[in-house]
């Protein structure tokens, strides 16, 4: 069994109602391959205005959400809030969350138990910056963050891995096709070691950093590419050609 075409759009914090509106409406009306699985990540406060006008066959997620289900944490959302407006994915431990906001592998293990737990699917986050890269250690930064996350996961049904190479994101830069396969197979060994092998044969590796229309297509016939998690072209008339690059 193949595993089916994933899209994930990060609008990130960007938007209001009427933009979104607009885009939301192109999206309904847009032809979209029913091969892909689709889910729009908006921010939490219009969680659900997202889900209350996308189409059913569009999925919803958060951007982020906190380790338990409620308390003195001001400013966090929780997964039982984010169900509750609709949504049924969460995107965590992204590398704007790790550098900008500071999150620990470790913090990002225990997000992703608790809304794993709590019946959210989660988009986790993975890469090395450009520092990492250079050094040639792009392969023990990934396998050191993936670890964590595994080590949080008893199910995988309901997981896809994100690989973003944090240089090539919002740079305009973007991974050669052939870059993005290495890493995707070297983490699919990874599982295959360390995990299972059927969850290494069935969990999806998503590539994300700068997609756009005009590189979807040649990195979308890689092997170990499962689709994609797309920031800034996610906002734009692009994301349709984006969400059907496997046609």
């Amino acid at each position: 069994m193949g595993r089916k075409f994933f899209v994930g759009g990060n609008w990130k914090m960007n938007g209001d109602k009427k933009s979104l509106g607009e885009l939301i409406c192109a999206m309904n009306k847009a032809k979209v391959s029913a091969e892909t699985e689709v889910v729009c990540g908006a921010p939490a406060v219009y969680i659900e205005f997202a889900r209350k006008h996308l189409d059913a066959k569009f999925a919803v997620a958060a951007q982020n959400c906190y380790k338990v289900q409620k308390g003195a944490f001001t400013g966090e959302i929780s997964p039982a809030m984010i169900k509750d407006c609709g949504a049924t994915w969460v995107i965590l431990g992204h590398s704007e969350r790790r550098h900008v906001f500071g999150e620990s592998d470790e913090l990002i293990g225990q997000k992703v138990s608790h809304a794993l737990g709590e019946g959210l699917g989660v988009v986790a986050c993975i890469g090395e910056k450009l520092d990492e890269r250079e050094a040639g250690i792009t392969e023990k930064v990934v396998f050191a963050q993936t670890k964590v996350i595994a080590d949080n996961v008893k199910d995988w049904t309901h997981v896809v891995l994100a690989y973003e190479p944090v240089w090539a994101i919002g740079t305009g830069k973007t991974a050669s096709p052939q870059q993005a396969q290495e890493v995707h197979e070297k983490l699919r060994l990874w599982l295959k070691e360390n995990v299972s092998e059927a969850v290494a044969n069935s969990v999806r590796i998503i590539y994300g950093g700068s997609v756009t229309g005009g590189t979807c297509k040649e990195l979308a016939s890689k092997a170990d590419v499962d689709g994609f998690l797309v920031g800034g072209a996610s906002l734009k008339p692009e994301i349709i050609e984006i969400i059907n690059a496997k046609q």
